[in-house]
């Protein structure tokens, strides 16, 4: 929990500190407790209270028992219980939500503004009905006696739609291009709305009637204020039966009474950017703006501010807790802001635990401030030596480290280094000579691979540079860009200017690479004496490099020719230096093992399979028609017919003929036993 105080005015902001991830165990969540004390002293006030991504809207039921957020991604709706602390439900939805509206006391009945020109309505269960405007909405308000829904959108036109007739009702009609905010007063039912020119219309619903128009924009505009268009309207609350505050594109906040068209306040931001939220604190006659970077509170009378506050990210949403001193915010970052000011009222009921948190936190405060101490991290104390006082009395814990005493700060620094005076010496010595090592001419430091590359691209940019126009921009370069950095660190990148493809492609390299060579010897010489001799001796003339002009076509087609000859060369003794290993190596003979139940075959049939390979298929017919294998005969379609026959192998004729074997001794079998049963038969009859 972080306290901060201006104004004298003391914010707690509870949900400050690491959130713990939702895949963690309970076990994992219980051992990062003991071991971190951040994660400790955390207070979570309302269990996984946040967005996937971001929140957009906020706001609180009127029995004051649920809270809804709204946010991405994907678009959803989240409904806390206050009683439980904790997450009642959640809802995905189709598209991302502008704004929503709780019509009941509870949960069970939401209207949802969707950015596709759908309006959605949910129940208790959940989704209810689904309906669309004619176009983009970007606001609307609830009329409670007739049961209206009042839409602007990007139109000059005001949708109405009636919930107890299940229709939409005639609009009414503005003079605006495009009304962007509305509301409607709590006490006689007037309905606002903020236009795109910076004007509010107000409407009497009982009549349609137009009743009032107050040109906000004219009024934002003071002699202090610097603006760049006109402002439009893009907050809009009222606070009673009389007062309005309206909040301008431009910053302003101006508040009225609607019996003058001339603002009472003008309050100004300073910083340019649209106001997102007002709302009025009556306690304290305070009004509270929030643009996406501060929240201003500020008195509704004189204008005084009584504090304010920057979150981290930028801000969506303001929501008050009712008739209480909480304070919560929807955020551009995953984590909804709760903050609790003790002077603007009490703690609500599900968090009465606050008032005494906050009592003993005043009661015990903790100075912030020390004289003649000195702050050390925990590294600090390790380089000390002194880590071991860590838990005494001689070390005050605060924030990431510890304060301690100056002057024991000063003897320890002393006796563990020291040496740190001459050091400290040699460091502005170094500094000195760097700075007039800066002054001059500076050599050109080559990277370990690929130095050639290197140079060449040195060229190439100075070359562009000179040649490039004054507003062009600078092209990146290459030796600066982290992809191609390994290229000139890891030697397995080296270039290999023997190669084939090189010297093919690269047929002017050879003198290019010349002139390289000779300025790759000019700078190493130069690094050489620069580390051998601390100063350079002026006064000695640069190397002038060699004017050689570069050949043409004709030049180019010779150097081509001579390295295709090279290459031949090179290929003709390779050739002879494989002949010569051929020739002194010795042919061993190899010996294959024969598979069982496979007989050995000589060469000269796969030699005939070649040859037969390589015939055309015709005459691969006419050859088996004469070894019987094939037979070709015509059908009554007038098509033909080939049959194949497969030749056997030994092994399935050495099968066939165990087979006809078995058979004549069965056969024998059977007639044996057939005469001995007529023999019986006769034997019996002549008894």
């Amino acid at each position: 929990m972080q306290v901060s105080s201006l104004n004298e005015v003391k914010i707690y902001s509870l949900s400050a500190g690491r959130s713990l991830p939702e895949w963690l165990s309970d076990r994992k969540k219980r051992a990062l407790q003991k071991k971190d004390v951040d994660i400790r002293r955390r207070i979570e006030l309302i269990q996984d209270f946040e967005m996937p991504t971001i929140s957009t809207k906020i706001k609180v039921s009127r029995d004051g028992q649920y809270i809804m957020a709204v946010g991405t991604y994907k678009p959803r709706i989240r409904c806390f219980d206050t009683y439980q602390l904790s997450q009642k439900f959640e809802r995905c939805l189709d598209s991302e939500v502008v704004t929503f509206e709780i019509l009941s006391d509870d949960y069970s009945k939401i209207v949802f503004l969707q950015c596709d020109r759908f309006v959605e309505f949910h129940s208790q269960h959940g989704h209810y009905y689904r309906t669309r405007i004619p176009k983009f909405g970007r606001d609307f308000s609830y009329h409670y006696p007739s049961c209206d829904l009042y839409f602007v959108a990007a139109s000059s036109e005001v949708y109405r739609l009636n919930l107890e007739q299940g229709r939409f009702l005639n609009s009414l009609q503005t003079d605006a291009s495009e009304n962007s905010v509305c509301d409607i007063n709590p006490t006689h039912f007037l309905f606002a709305a903020g236009t795109a020119e910076g004007k509010v219309e107000c409407w009497d619903p009982r009549t349609r009637n137009r009743v009032g128009l107050l040109d906000c924009a004219l009024s934002s505009v003071t002699a202090d204020t610097e603006i760049d268009g006109l402002p439009s309207i893009s907050a809009l609350k009222f606070n009673g039966a009389l007062n309005m505050a309206v909040g301008t594109s431009t910053g302003q906040v101006l508040l009225y009474d609607l019996r003058s068209s001339n603002p009472l306040i003008i309050k100004d931001h300073q910083y340019g950017l649209p106001i997102k939220s007002i709302q009025f604190q009556h306690q304290l006659d305070l009004i509270i703006s929030a643009d996406s970077r501060i929240i201003k509170m500020w008195n509704k009378d004189t204008g005084k501010i009584f504090t304010s506050m920057e979150p981290e990210h930028d801000i969506n949403d303001v929501c008050l807790y009712p008739n209480s001193g909480m304070l919560m915010t929807a955020n551009e970052a995953p984590k909804m802001n709760i903050y609790y000011m003790p002077v603007l009222g009490p703690a609500p009921k599900w968090c009465s635990f606050l008032d005494n948190l906050t009592e003993e936190l005043e009661e015990n405060p903790e100075s912030t401030v020390y004289d003649d101490y000195k702050f050390v991290t925990r590294k600090d104390l390790e380089n000390l030596g002194l880590a071991h006082l860590i838990g005494s009395s001689l070390l005050r814990a605060y924030m990431h480290g510890f304060f301690m005493d100056i002057r024991l700060y000063h003897k320890a620094k002393m006796m563990a280094n020291p040496f740190a005076y001459e050091e400290y010496r040699r460091e502005k010595i170094r500094q000195k000579i760097e700075e007039t090592r800066a002054q001059r001419v500076q050599l050109k430091k080559l990277p370990k691979v690929n130095k050639e590359l290197a140079l060449k691209l040195i060229e190439e940019e100075e070359d562009q540079q000179a040649t490039r126009k004054r507003k062009q921009k600078n092209l990146p370069s290459l030796l600066k860009d982290d992809r191609f950095k390994v290229m000139f660190e890891n030697p397995d990148f080296q270039v290999d200017e023997q190669s084939e493809e090189f010297r093919l492609l690269n047929p002017l390299v050879s003198k290019i690479s010349e002139k390289r060579k000779k300025k790759l010897k000019i700078l190493e010489e130069k690094e050489k004496e620069a580390q051998e001799q601390e100063e350079e001796p002026e006064g000695k003339p640069s190397d002038a490099e060699s004017s050689e002009s570069s050949d043409d076509e004709k030049g180019w087609v010779e150097e081509v020719r001579k390295q295709r000859k090279l290459l031949r060369q090179e290929e003709k003794v390779k050739r002879q230096e494989r002949f010569k290993e051929d020739q002194q190596t010795l042919l061993k003979p190899q010996f294959f093992e024969i598979k069982e139940g496979e007989e050995f075959r000589s060469f000269k049939d796969s030699a005939k399979k070649q040859k037969l390979m390589k015939k055309t298929l015709g005459d691969r017919l006419k050859l088996e028609e004469k070894l019987g294998t094939l037979s070709v005969s015509d059908t009554t379609v007038g098509s033909k017919q080939a049959t194949f026959k497969l030749k056997k192998s030994e092994q399935q004729k050495k099968q066939q003929e165990a087979e006809k074997q078995h058979r004549q001794e069965r056969k024998t079998l059977r007639r044996s036993a057939g005469h001995l049963k007529s023999k019986r038969g006769r034997g019996q009859r002549f008894h």
